[in-house]
């Protein structure tokens, strides 16, 4: 049985922190090619680790003399734990630390089958391996440096721990406000683009009318008007006998009767031009009227006013994604397999702009 002091647990606490800290770290560098300052925290520790370390002691206590039993113990124990660290962590800062969505037998992706058989084993192997001679090492510590030691790594880790938490709740909004911009942008985008397909429509629409129209009365006019050139021709033929007997009072008539006919003619082919001018002008003032009810119904605003807003939009979106947050940055890149489900484009966004920016700050 593990027979500790409170100060003697959190000197275990600590030390498994920076012990996980350093094997995290390690790793994730190999991996990574360049250093990885992994975890939540600035400072050197994984809380994650020195909790689950704890915690392995804890339920292996009743089994300290069974492997077998000791196993299922660190299974069950840092499995549940790891569960509910990382949802909590993503409700939040709306990012998920470490994600085993690819990995086989996972469940919603913050554990999984081959994560818990390993906490298994190394549970096994920290109580009956690992904590041995750091349990040796604590238990010869005076009383008074062991008392400093928690007092002044508690006041840093405590501080740290505040930082961090503001910072990744800064962060989790950051996200929150990207993503109602974004959402925003797109919208206006959509609205414009439909804006723009409507009143295209419309246009054509009035110039294939307007052309049917000035068909259907060049058709008339012409039937018109050869309707009466045969008129006129078959009355000027009926005249032609009575010319003999009047020839002066019969020119007279069909002068004066092909003239009426030809400006009467004149007459009506000009009315029906103007008139579907007329026509095809109060269309295309419908028209704009149109577009103007159209916007309206989106979004209220004006066309230039809906491009100020998309220009805003814009704005506020580039500027929330250069926001200068030191935090921001050191956790993305110390969280190279962080990922934000909920957030998913906006956090690939500032993954991306972070990469880009350090490979313009350090060129090849």
């Amino acid at each position: 049985m593990y027979t500790y002091t409170w100060y003697q647990w959190l000197t275990f606490f600590y030390l498994y922190c920076f012990f996980g800290w350093i094997f995290e770290s390690t790793y994730v560098s190999l991996k990574q090619r360049h250093f990885v300052n992994r975890g939540f925290l600035r400072i050197p520790m994984l809380p994650l680790y020195g909790s689950g370390a704890v915690m392995m002691l804890w339920v292996s206590l009743p089994f300290r003399s069974s492997l077998i039993l000791t196993y299922i113990s660190g299974v069950i124990g840092a499995t549940a734990l790891e569960y509910v660290t990382g949802y909590v962590m993503e409700q939040l800062f709306k990012v998920r630390y470490w994600d085993y969505s690819n990995q086989p037998f996972n469940v919603h992706g913050y554990i999984c089958l081959t994560s818990s058989i390993a906490w298994g084993f190394l549970t096994i192997f920290m109580t009956h391996v690992i904590h041995k001679p750091i349990e040796r090492a604590v238990l010869a510590m005076p009383l008074m440096w062991n008392l400093f030691f928690v007092f002044f790594v508690t006041v840093i880790f405590i501080y740290d721990s505040i930082v961090c938490t503001k910072e990744a709740l800064a962060f989790g909004k950051s996200l929150e406000a990207m993503k109602k911009v974004r959402a925003e942008l797109d919208n206006l985008q959509v609205q414009t683009a439909l804006l723009k397909m409507n009143a295209e429509d419309r246009i054509q629409e009035v110039k294939e009318e307007f052309l049917d129209q000035l068909e259907a009365k060049r058709v008339q006019a012409a039937a018109l008007t050869g309707m009466n050139l045969e008129d006129l021709k078959e009355k000027a033929g009926n005249k032609l006998e009575a010319l003999k007997e009047k020839p002066s009072a019969g020119m007279s008539a069909i002068r004066e009767k092909a003239g009426s006919a030809a400006g009467s003619l004149r007459d009506l082919s000009n009315v029906s031009l103007d008139e579907l001018k007329a026509k095809a002008g109060g269309k295309l003032d419908s028209l704009k009227d149109l577009t103007g009810i159209h916007l309206e119904a989106l979004r209220g605003k004006s066309p230039e006013q809906l491009a100020e807003m998309l220009k805003e939009r814009e704005s506020r979106l580039s500027a929330l994604l250069k926001e200068r947050r030191p935090f921001r940055k050191d956790r993305i890149r110390s969280n190279p397999t962080a990922v934000s489900p909920k957030y998913a484009r906006e956090f690939e966004e500032l993954k991306k702009y972070f990469e880009d920016e350090g490979r313009n700050a350090n060129p090849q």
